[in-house]
């Protein structure tokens, strides 16, 4: 995000490394990305009278919004006449690797690497529209969910859904965002997240939270490994402004599936793995040294059932 809301909470956000946008993992605790929290949702909310979901006592945000033709077509609009033209002319990017996903529907997970700022709006004003049509993100609810009209916008550019932070959930609102990522990938919408958890202050790669993989996994959606370059020089932590016409790369790989057996952090394992190749190799199809995939022989776009 480009915009903050004072300085106190600034300084809280470095000091904690913890960031309100898009960082968190899924269903678990956004710091720690704890992948065994999700679990309390496998069976669903219990569903009273007219078929609405609720947990202790309080009605669950509705995923309808979500699925609202107006609404994507106004995000289709903001993308073509305005952010997408926008980031194109703050930056110079190449995006890459468009044929990996050509075909793909339903659920998924997109994992970029994170380093700047601008890696959000580059996600959803660069990537194709396979992957950006309906990709949602978690917003934290205490942060971006208080004003209507700061809620507004980051449902416009970013399509979020609300998430309630470990130890900030608060008000009349408390509880009804449980479980809205799982929720919404079972219901078909695909997800970004940002497995670090914080924007690295290098420039590297950090340790990437295995959260996102159990969902994955137990769902049984696969990951969209993105290694994005440039954007750490063209926006460091601790920049205001970005460096103007800076290049950047966006690099799609191939959807990957948990393997039979295969735990979490095992296939976090293998997609940073092929994130950090398209990083070295600087090409959507890397390869090993024997001449096979980074993605491994298994990855690809597959027809499959709805997510259960």
């Amino acid at each position: 995000m480009f915009f903050t809301r004072g300085k106190r909470r600034r300084q809280s956000q470095e000091a904690s490394h913890e960031e309100p946008l898009h960082s968190l993992a899924p269903e678990g605790d956004s710091r720690t990305g704890d992948s065994r929290s999700f679990k309390s949702q496998q069976s669903g909310a219990p569903e009273e009278s007219g078929g609405q979901p609720r947990t202790q006592g309080r009605q669950l945000q509705p995923l309808d919004p979500y699925f609202d033709e107006k609404r994507e077509n106004r995000r289709s609009r903001v993308r073509s006449l305005i952010t997408r033209p926008v980031m194109s002319t703050v930056v110079k990017p190449t995006v890459l690797g468009e044929e990996n996903v050509q075909g793909l529907t339903g659920a998924f997970i997109v994992i970029p690497n994170h380093s700047s700022h601008l890696d959000a709006p580059m996600v959803f004003s660069l990537l194709p529209p396979v992957l950006t049509e309906r990709l949602a993100t978690g917003a934290a609810a205490d942060y971006f969910y208080q004003k209507k009209s700061v809620a507004g916008l980051t449902k416009l550019f970013f399509n979020t859904y609300p998430i309630e932070r470990k130890g900030h959930a608060r008000g009349k609102e408390k509880g009804e965002a449980a479980g809205m990522t799982g929720r919404l990938l079972r219901a078909g919408i695909p997800i970004l997240v940002f497995p670090e958890g914080t924007r690295s202050r290098t420039g590297k790669m950090g340790a990437f939270k295995p959260g996102a993989a159990a969902l994955a996994s137990h769902i049984g959606i696969p990951l969209i490994p993105i290694a994005m370059s440039g954007g750490h020089e063209a926006m460091p932590v601790g920049s205001k402004f970005p460096k103007l016409r800076s290049e950047v790369f966006l690099f799609i790989g191939k959807p990957m599936y948990a393997r039979p057996g295969e735990d979490p952090e095992a296939f976090m394992a293998r997609a940073v793995h092929a994130i950090e190749a398209m990083l070295d190799q600087k090409t959507p199809h890397p390869v090993e040294p024997d001449g096979s995939s980074s993605f491994g022989d298994d990855a690809g776009v597959r027809t499959s059932p709805e997510p259960s």
